[in-house]
């Protein structure tokens, strides 16, 4: 019993971590694109040329990257959240085309912005050789149309929102909050002051959620839920340390008598 209830507690803190740190990451990383208070949209050449020899700008990158993990986590955690509400559908498929967003999200850093850390450190002469090859990389040609498939990031997070507004599971406030982040973190590359507000939201919204989450046998959900929706929600989480069950633990001892 032990063992179960320390698992139940890692699965509980490492999924609170993830409700931290993903959003962090993202505010952490438009925050240093350059320009980001002079926006603009930018086209394949202005971005090739914005991330060449930008090291602190690659290693955002690279930290998003890492962060699609945390981002199937908590697509996982809202599904199950509402896995017991009416809204259930919405959660399977929030989270079944979030996660595919996910995963292309991964692979577009890959693709785009992890190779240029590998392009500067070859000379500039030959760098500028490369730029038709680049141009036709930034410009999605072949296979990398699939990398337009990222707007299904926001899409199947969005659901999640809108179920988790609905169900009341998260305060409406949270829930309001995390929408307007999804729908506007992917905002197109040039204006970052929009996807950096985005990310506050979202941060604003999952931050608290987690800390919540860290605290020992602290219920997650809306308090405010109604009282139906509130038990499903419970019943989904036995890791959280709460007793779902709406009758009292001891029978009355008068209803006993013969």
């Amino acid at each position: 019993m032990d063992g179960t209830a320390s698992l139940g507690r890692v699965k509980r803190v490492g999924t609170g971590l993830c409700f931290i740190v993903f959003p962090l990451v993202f505010v952490f990383a438009f925050s240093i694109h350059p320009g980001l208070l002079h926006p603009r949209l930018l086209g394949p050449e202005g971005l090739i040329l914005r991330a060449h020899n930008a090291g602190l700008l690659q290693f955002g990158h690279v930290l998003v990257t890492l962060s699609t993990a945390l981002l199937v986590v908590i697509a996982v955690h809202f599904m199950k959240l509402l896995d017991r509400t009416s809204w259930a559908w919405a959660g399977l498929v929030g989270a079944a085309v979030g996660i595919l967003g996910a995963i292309i999200l991964a692979a577009d850093k890959g693709a785009l912005c992890l190779t240029m850390s590998a392009l500067d450190t070859v000379p500039a002469s030959k760098f500028a050789a490369m730029m038709p090859g680049l141009l036709a990389m930034f410009s999605h040609k072949g296979w990398m149309v699939l990398l337009w498939g990222i707007a299904f990031l926001p899409i199947g997070f969005a659901i999640l929102a809108v179920a988790l507004f609905k169900t009341r599971t998260l305060p409406r406030w949270q829930s309001a909050c995390f929408l307007a982040g999804v729908l506007f973190v992917g905002f197109p590359d040039g204006a970052e002051i929009i996807n950096l507000t985005a990310s506050i939201l979202m941060a604003a919204a999952l931050v608290p959620y987690g800390m919540r989450m860290l605290a020992p046998r602290h219920p997650v959900g809306s308090a405010a839920a109604p009282a139906r929706e509130s038990l499903r929600v419970l019943e989904a989480l036995p890791e959280a340390g709460v007793d779902a069950r709406p009758w009292p633990r001891q029978s009355c001892t008068t209803c006993r008598r013969k």
